[in-house]
């Protein structure tokens, strides 16, 4: 197949070791980080050195890096910017040099995800996440002490209040501006290096607590590309993460991006979206959610798509436990789907 097929790991802390991850059929490439070095820090090179050893001892390739963080002074301008974007053209430098090719960030602002419960039952037993728009309503972070899933807590509620504040004094805009800034700066970095940056998403593409949220659909996703016209400037393009508003399209912009030759990172996963716009995880099957898998696969494989591909989240099946959303099994089942759709269709091309 011309596609890379990707699986996350999250190095000694993960309960899924590299031997099980290399024995799912098709499986090449490793996705992980480094995990114990704050935003705005030197990753060190011994523990990508590391990584790519263990990695390469189970057959496996580390090429794929997500993320490297961007520290929240950079996407609020403020600070000493300057230095920070240096630090992360290291890691850049740093990550080149022990064979990652493609590194995956995002530039949401404060919490990457935003969900309201991670293990929702569903009828046959498996659990999920999920954000209901109910579990939303009358939430406020800057008067209530709020702990959603996928928040980051690190921050007290009294720097979630300052960020928050923080945000909504530069709104879109601003946001913008230090996103063009940011890569003026790494990508040419990235492109001496032979890496191609792509950014995730907003998860959900659409604002949670007035929060600005910019690389949420086609036309901020073109103005975005548009910044900085390069290859190595591209997309992690999330089906689920812009599969959750149904404005968007998933298959045609698959098809337009990858046609452009400007998605480096596939993340495909499914999602049921509910009357009121909540939306639950699913599994895999374009069955059992909104999206229409088959035809996100048969549109990369007639634009010649190459790049990355990973199963994205998975359910909690068959009494397994770990970290939400990222269980050996469903993942397991996920890639095996995903590998016999590319089958299929690139077959039907030959």
């Amino acid at each position: 197949m011309k596609m890379k097929m990707s699986f996350r790991w999250y190095g000694k802390d993960d309960p899924i070791s590299l031997e099980y991850i290399s024995q799912i059929p098709g499986m090449r490439s490793i996705v992980s980080a480094v995990y114990d070095v704050k935003p705005g820090e030197v990753w060190p090179e011994e523990s990508l050195k590391k990584m790519k050893e263990e990695c390469d001892a189970s057959g496996l390739v580390f090429d794929v890096v997500e993320s490297i963080p961007v520290h929240e002074d950079i996407k609020l301008g403020r600070g000493d910017v300057d230095h920070l974007l240096d630090v992360y053209c290291e890691n850049i430098r740093r990550c080149a040099k022990y064979g990652v090719k493609c590194v995956t960030y995002n530039f949401m602002p404060v919490f990457d995800w935003t969900r309201t419960q991670l293990d929702k039952k569903a009828p046959d037993g498996s659990t999920s996440l999920v954000m209901y728009w109910d579990q939303m309503r009358g939430l406020d972070p800057l008067k209530d002490d709020i702990h959603l899933p996928g928040w980051d807590s690190s921050y007290t509620q009294d720097e979630v209040r300052e960020l928050i504040t923080a945000y909504g004094e530069i709104g879109e805009d601003g946001l913008w501006a230090n996103l063009e800034k940011f890569l003026k700066k790494v990508i040419p970095v990235a492109e001496e290096c032979g890496v191609r940056m792509a950014i995730h998403p907003d998860d959900p593409p659409y604002p949670i607590f007035g929060l600005p949220r910019i690389i949420t659909c086609e036309a901020n996703l073109d103005r975005f590309l548009a910044l900085v016209d390069s290859p190595a400037n591209s997309l992690c393009l999330c089906t689920g993460s812009l599969g959750c508003a149904e404005s968007n399209d998933i298959p045609a912009m698959v098809r337009k991006y990858a046609q452009m030759d400007r998605i480096a990172f596939m993340h495909i996963r499914n999602v049921r979206i509910m009357e009121d716009g909540s939306f639950e995880e699913r599994a895999h099957l374009s069955s059992c959610g909104s999206l229409d898998i088959y035809q996100i696969v048969k549109a990369l494989c007639e634009c010649g798509y190459e790049g990355y591909v990973r199963p994205d989240h998975g359910r909690m099946i068959w009494g397994e436990t770990g970290k939400p959303g990222y269980g050996l099994f469903d993942r397991a089942l996920g890639a095996t789907y995903i590998n016999g759709l590319f089958e299929a269709c690139e077959k039907s091309l030959s």
